[in-house]
């Protein structure tokens, strides 16, 4: 297996300070690894500034935020969000008089979907079309930026736009599938990817997930060149997901959720951070673990690698604080079920030889099977059978702990960077959080 470039130690960041400013590149959405990141600017005193996707009318066209839409947005942001439409993604543009790529997948069938064909000379209109608008808009956004940022000041430019799976019925009764599905439910995400709808899933990701970064990096370059003259620094992150290193047999090992299809995405944005890095930008993506956010409560058994953290924080000397959380989780579950147990059955599961067999680094992002469906899937199914409640979750409780630590890890980290890819594994969010908490 090719090495991990895990983050291993606490950064102890000095540039970040009071009246510097913090730009997120996305829109700030419920639960997810934003927020965290988000309260760590807030915390150290920086300037927030925000941007929106905007919001689609009836017919599906692009607008601003409204007065009302934005100050909700603004109140739930906790700064000021500059009113310019940055919807990612090419699934609703298309040349003038010509139907968009969704509109096109809608005319698909259930049966016939995998043999169904698309125009790709009218797809690459489509995305041309979607990637000016974009790129047009990012060029608005940013002039406006620029006159909210003091010569040398500090930038903290956070990248967290993610997705990009195209809005169709058809696709949501095969994702049910392809996530959720054993048995004689089961659907191969290979079948998926071979067809004509699945190619244009991995474009769409790639312009949502991975593009969007390099046009943020370019689209900053004068904001970036002007702080720098002037003594400032502009450094820029973004979330990736490239499995976790968790306690498997009380040692840290790699380990992945299968099939996440949004890999291909994910490599791609570590490819443009390591290509900015090249030229001298400092921008890094990090690699977090699974969590269950609004966005991956789809992965039926991403949420099963998240349990072990509990041991983590054990292990790295989380101390009083840690075993609180052990106890909140346990008071989750009903009577008769144990924590310790959960956590014997989590290892064995991790140690089958099917599981091992999907730790494959190199050969990241692996399709799926019948055989890894029904044990991931039978595994969380049985596991969110033993709480009181499936609207509260052990998962859930964690996801919120892990969050907590990414924030800080992340912020200082970017202060003075390692590298370009950089993954936060078990081992240093439990370190992160027993210092939080020690």
């Amino acid at each position: 297996m090719s090495v991990v470039t895990g983050l291993r130690n606490l950064s102890q960041q000095t540039l970040f300070k009071k009246g510097d400013v913090f730009v997120l590149f996305g829109e700030l959405f419920g639960r997810g690894y934003a927020n965290g990141l988000v309260n760590e600017a807030r915390d150290a005193g920086l300037t927030l500034i925000g941007m929106t996707v905007g919001r689609r009318e009836a017919d599906g066209s692009l607008r601003k935020l409204n007065d009302e839409e934005l100050a909700a947005a603004e109140a739930n942001f906790g700064g000021k969000i500059i009113n310019v439409p940055m919807m990612a993604g090419f699934d609703m543009d298309a040349p003038a008089g010509t139907p968009t790529v969704t509109s096109l997948v809608n005319e698909m069938g259930l049966k016939t979907w995998q043999e169904d064909k698309l125009d790709w000379a009218h797809v690459e209109a489509c995305r041309a079309v979607g990637v000016a608008r974009f790129k047009a808009a990012v060029t608005e956004a940013m002039a406006q930026l620029d006159g909210m940022i003091p010569d040398g000041a500090n930038v903290f430019f956070a990248h967290t736009m993610a997705g990009g799976l195209v809005k169709a019925k058809v696709f949501l009764a095969i994702a049910n599938r392809i996530y959720k599905g054993r048995g004689d439910r089961f659907m191969s995400s290979q079948a998926l990817i071979e067809s004509d709808l699945g190619k244009l899933n991995l474009m769409n990701f790639d312009e949502v997930t991975a593009n969007t970064f390099g046009y943020l990096i370019e689209g900053s370059a004068a904001i970036r060149a002007r702080v720098e003259k002037t003594g400032g620094a502009a450094r820029y992150t973004a979330y990736g997901y490239h499995g976790t290193e968790i306690l498997i047999g009380g040692e840290y090992y790699w380990q992945t959720y299968t099939n996440y299809t949004q890999g291909y995405a994910k490599k791609r944005l570590e490819d443009i951070a390591k290509a900015a890095w090249d030229k001298g930008v400092k921008a890094t993506v990090f690699n977090c673990p699974e969590i269950r956010t609004n966005s991956s409560d789809i992965f039926v058994g991403v949420e099963l690698s998240l349990v072990p953290l509990l041991n983590a924080l054990k292990r790295e000397g989380c101390g009083a604080w840690g075993e609180a959380q052990w106890a909140a989780c346990e008071a989750l579950l009903q009577e008769g079920h144990s924590l310790a147990a959960i956590l014997e059955q989590l290892d064995t599961y991790n140690q089958d030889p099917v599981m091992v067999g999907f730790r494959n680094f190199d050969a990241w992002p692996m399709n799926n099977t019948p055989e890894l469906a029904d044990r991931m899937i039978g595994t969380s199914e049985s596991i969110t059978a033993m709480h009181k409640e499936r609207t509260a979750l052990i998962t859930d409780h964690l996801s919120g702990v892990v969050i907590e630590a990414t924030g800080p890890l992340m912020f200082n980290e970017a202060a003075q960077p390692s590298g370009p890819v950089l993954w936060l594994s078990h081992d240093v969010i439990a370190k992160q959080l027993a210092k939080l908490h020690g």
